[in-house]
């Protein structure tokens, strides 16, 4: 019996090694007409992947992107993520690309990404159930950007930070502003503080979970990502189990005793998961997993963009100094303890425009995922049925014929450019483009206002930030603090 055992996972061993073999080499030999864009498959199964993915600083290409566009064009073949792949450095390309989801192209995330999220989560749900999960995102944001309770809680969490700073020469500044992004969605989506015992376990697996995220997908047991899949694919049975399951198990439970407490008429919260209980469109595993989508966006992307602003902001003192002077003349109009509010953020013109270039210069998000649902023909290009599609965004940003100066910190470009155009997706685009977009600069524009007026702040060392592809401060972005004189 064991023997046999063995010999049906040899079998399935060997037969999954001859399909990712054929999967590598059938492309090559069969006739797809001379308008497939040029260029290399490169290693059997690995394809050119490692290559793709060595890390580089995120405010250039790197050099795989260079030298392939360099020989072949700004659109070219390879074989990446275990699949023949097209690949987008091209302005016009990427914005079809975006614009056509859901008809020629399809959102398509590799696999070890759908083991760790669920095939419920909004980042890589496809159709209809995409589309319900994106409603609700939108109207929550909607409902909640402008919400005095909302912005109230961003400031009151900011300055406790900050108040944090008061006896410190230095701050890892990655660190705190993980800090700052996680009290604030975790407030906003579920109503905790962090002084409550709960919120600390739940950043406790989070982490766990975010460690398995960002991890190499590879499945060996005692890995993060291992860790991680286990946890997912024991969804809901124990809540000893770890990462994703713990956190859902116990978002499950504060929906629970939500349910329990409004219906014993005990007042209603103003968070996201109050309004998510009202909505009938979305299954109860749905709901848990975008409270967890709303966690994942909240935390990790807000905290970089914020780190990428004071990175910058601290290699330019003449947008620190005008930044400081729109943020002390906003601070005039108001009392002394008087909150920010809805109108004092619509008047941070001058900090829109460096978030934007934080955005375009640093580069968050490289690319994303796409696979053609069909036989797609741009131009002179045909991109086959099946195939893997990646826009890349940051060659877009950093393309001298498309942004002048690509290259420089110029935050003063937004003020003629049309931060909505085609040319710049640092949030993708289309029917995919994040609905937490907004709700991210708000967090960054408030954190921003007190920060100026209370420190001045340098660099400890030299901290490039790294595209892994994911974006990392590879120090923490360690900082100097100069406390301002009232």
């Amino acid at each position: 019996m064991a023997g046999e055992l063995w010999v049906g996972i040899l079998v399935g061993i060997i037969g999954g090694m001859l399909g990712l073999i054929m999967n590598h080499f059938l492309p090559m030999f069969l006739k797809l007409g001379d308008n497939v864009p040029k260029g290399s498959f490169g290693w059997p199964i690995l394809g050119e992947t490692l290559g793709f993915l060595k890390p580089h600083p995120s405010n250039t290409i790197g050099a795989f992107l260079q030298d392939h566009c360099s020989r072949y064009g700004n659109v070219f073949k390879s074989h990446l993520f275990f699949s023949p792949t097209v690949v987008s450095c091209d302005q016009e390309l990427n914005y079809f690309i975006l614009q056509n989801e859901g008809k020629l192209f399809q959102c398509s995330y590799p696999k070890p990404i759908h083991g760790i999220l669920g095939n419920v989560s909004m980042l890589v749900a496809v159709g209809d159930t995409h589309k319900r999960l994106r409603n609700v995102a939108i109207s929550l944001v909607s409902i909640t950007k402008s919400k005095p309770e909302f912005l109230n809680d961003i400031e009151r969490i900011a300055v406790q930070i900050l108040n944090s700073w008061k006896d410190k020469q230095q701050v890892m500044f990655c660190e705190e502003a993980r800090k700052f992004s996680f009290n604030v969605i975790i407030k906003q989506v579920l109503g905790l503080t962090s002084e409550e015992p709960e919120t600390g376990k739940i950043l406790e697996d989070f982490l766990a979970f975010m460690r398995g995220l960002v991890s190499i997908p590879l499945y060996i047991p005692g890995t993060p990502y291992a860790r991680a899949v286990q946890a997912r694919d024991q969804l809901f049975v124990d809540p000893s189990l770890q990462a994703r399951s713990r956190i859902s198990s116990r978002v499950k439970a504060i929906i629970e005793e939500r349910r329990s407490r409004n219906g014993r008429s005990c007042g209603v919260r103003n968070d996201f998961l109050e309004i998510l209980l009202s909505v009938d469109t979305l299954s109860e595993d749905e709901k848990v997993s975008f409270v967890l989508d709303s966690l994942l966006g909240g935390y990790e992307t807000t905290s970089l963009l914020m780190a990428m602003v004071v990175h910058l902001l601290g290699q330019s003192p003449a947008a620190s100094e005008q930044l400081k002077l729109e943020h002390e003349q906003i601070r005039s109009s108001k009392e002394r303890d008087e909150c920010l509010n809805w109108e004092d953020y619509k008047k941070m013109g001058f900090t829109q425009n460096v978030i934007s270039e934080a955005l375009r210069y640093g580069n968050i998000v490289k690319f994303v995922h796409r696979k053609a649902l069909k036989d797609v023909k741009f131009r002179d290009h045909l991109i086959p049925s099946g195939w893997k599609v990646l826009p890349v965004f940051t060659a877009v940003h950093l393309d001298s014929s498309v942004h002048a100066d690509a290259l420089q910190f110029h935050p003063w470009r937004w003020e003629a450019q049309d931060q909505t155009c085609k040319k710049f997706t640092p949030f993708g685009g289309g029917s995919r483009c994040c609905p937490g977009s907004e709700l991210a600069k708000i967090e960054i524009a408030f954190f921003l206002h007190h920060l100026l007026q209370n420190f001045r702040w340098t660099a400890e060392d030299v901290d490039q930030p790294m595209a892994y592809p994911y974006v990392e401060f590879g120090k923490g972005l360690l900082i100097n603090l100069d406390r301002c004189s009232i």
